[in-house]
């Protein structure tokens, strides 16, 4: 596995658990990484923290909510800004299925939370960096999906009725995972990598815990999986697939159903222009 010490890396939701552990990693490796997280103070104590660990200087933070899409398109013209390149983009930000019994919550546009920060905020900040991304080329997107996994009801995509959080969270894991495949194939050619990946099972962060689940994997082991497919040489060709930790798997069918992609996609669209006004 090579070294990502030339590396410029984006890790959204680095503040806690698997982000953050990831971005010390990084840190260690000598990479550029740039942290993405809700609170500039928490951003400003993991930066400190992070300096102290590993002697990096390479360290950036970057303050946006991602239930926000104005936000998100604020954090995009913040990173181009900021940096000529953009190696890896590492969409890992994101929020469970909330409690047992948890009521529906909307994000600030109106969209059904888990859709809005695990999926739809992805897919907008990656197409508003693609430019960049192009540009740094070889380059890499890595979407830290689930293999909790529903398909996507399109009649009620937003999950009005019979509201389940766990069910919301499976559907905008799917969502991220069908981006994957589409992302791919139109960056094909032009030397960026799209990949997704389940990291572990029910690895021991605060998300896990909140939804009532015994953790019965480590963040360690989350971080390995995402390193490969930051790292390896050996997926340098590699795009869109789907990772079960380190090995490749197959994510649920719809997944592969080009016309459910392609509702996807307009409905992605549709909700954006909406939250635009």
């Amino acid at each position: 596995m090579q070294s990502s010490h030339h590396q410029t890396v984006l890790v959204t939701g680095a503040t806690g658990g698997l982000g953050r552990a990831l971005a010390h990693r990084l840190a260690e490796s000598g990479a550029h990484v740039l942290l993405h997280g809700r609170s500039a103070p928490h951003l400003e104590a993991l930066r400190d923290e992070i300096a102290a660990a590993t002697g990096s200087d390479r360290l950036d933070p970057f303050v946006a909510d991602l239930a926000e899409l104005r936000q998100v398109e604020g954090l995009a013209d913040e990173v181009r800004r900021h940096c000529e390149r953009l190696d890896v983009l590492v969409n890992n930000a994101g929020i469970g299925s909330g409690p047992p019994g948890g009521e529906r919550e909307e994000s600030a546009d109106g969209i059904e939370l888990r859709f809005a920060v695990n999926y739809l905020a992805g897919y907008r900040l990656t197409r508003l960096l693609r430019s960049l991304l192009i540009s740094s080329a070889p380059s890499r997107v890595v979407n830290v999906a689930s293999a909790g996994q529903h398909p996507i009801n399109f009649d009620d995509p937003m999950v009005h009725d019979h509201y389940l959080g766990m069910r919301a969270y499976a559907q905008s894991k799917l969502a991220q995972v069908m981006f994957t495949i589409d992302l791919a194939e139109e960056l094909r050619d032009h030397g960026v990598t799209v990949n997704a990946v389940h990291p572990a099972t029910y690895m021991n962060t605060a998300m896990v815990r909140e939804a009532g689940v015994t953790p019965v994997s480590t963040v360690e082991e989350g971080v390995a999986a995402l390193l490969r497919l930051i790292t390896d040489p050996a997926l340098a060709e590699v795009t869109g697939r789907y990772f079960h930790g380190r090995r490749e798997s197959r994510a649920l069918d719809q997944a592969y159903d080009p016309q459910a992609r392609a509702r996807l996609r307009e409905l992605s669209d549709k909700l954006i222009e909406q939250a635009r006004g």
